[in-house]
């Protein structure tokens, strides 16, 4: 029998999607509200690599992450994180602010030193079902260095800049200096 250790360390982080600022902005409120001060933000990239949201977030769409501090959060309560960001997306939308039917994404994650997990709705034979509807999928994976790809990684998470964030989080949950 293999003996049982506690996970290592790992870091909350969300990846935001919308074609409006102000929608970023309250998104990342809403975040901070519950899970405390962002640690890391990232730039807002332009997020273009697919017209699967199109239809009904719009054109132009931004994508911008938000990491949280280390130690607080625990990767078992994953799936309560992305049925609290659907809540906060029908809330947003609910507002009838945008013309939109869904002027908000949200989809939380977490970072460890090995890998990169994303919380999904969507079942696919790589993920791994937690429960309520939410799956889980390594999403990158850590290895010689860098951030390597799996067959499912979704192009955008593939680009150098969203890795370069997702080095520096390495780097804060490591404590080492951010490049």
């Amino acid at each position: 029998m293999g003996d049982v250790r506690t996970l290592s360390r790992s870091l909350l982080l969300c990846a935001l999607i919308s074609r409006y600022p102000e929608a970023l902005r309250w998104a990342q409120e809403r975040l901070e509200s519950r899970w405390g001060a962002a640690a890391l933000v990232s730039p807002e990239f332009d997020f273009q690599e697919t017209g699967f949201y199109t239809a009904t977030m719009g054109e132009r769409l931004r994508k911008q992450f938000v990491a949280f501090q280390p130690g607080a959060f625990d990767p078992a309560d994953l799936a309560n994180c992305k049925l609290q960001t659907n809540a906060w997306e029908a809330e947003y939308a609910g507002l009838g602010r945008h013309p939109e039917v869904r002027p908000l994404n949200l989809d939380p994650g977490y970072l460890t030193e090995a890998k990169l997990v994303l919380a999904t709705t969507k079942d696919r034979d790589h993920r791994i079902y937690l429960h309520s509807g939410i799956y889980a999928e390594v999403t990158l994976h850590w290895l010689r260095g860098e951030w390597t790809a799996e067959r499912w990684t979704y192009p955008d998470y593939q680009r150098p800049d969203f890795q370069s964030f997702f080095t520096n989080c390495r780097c804060f949950l490591r404590g080492q200096a951010i490049g």
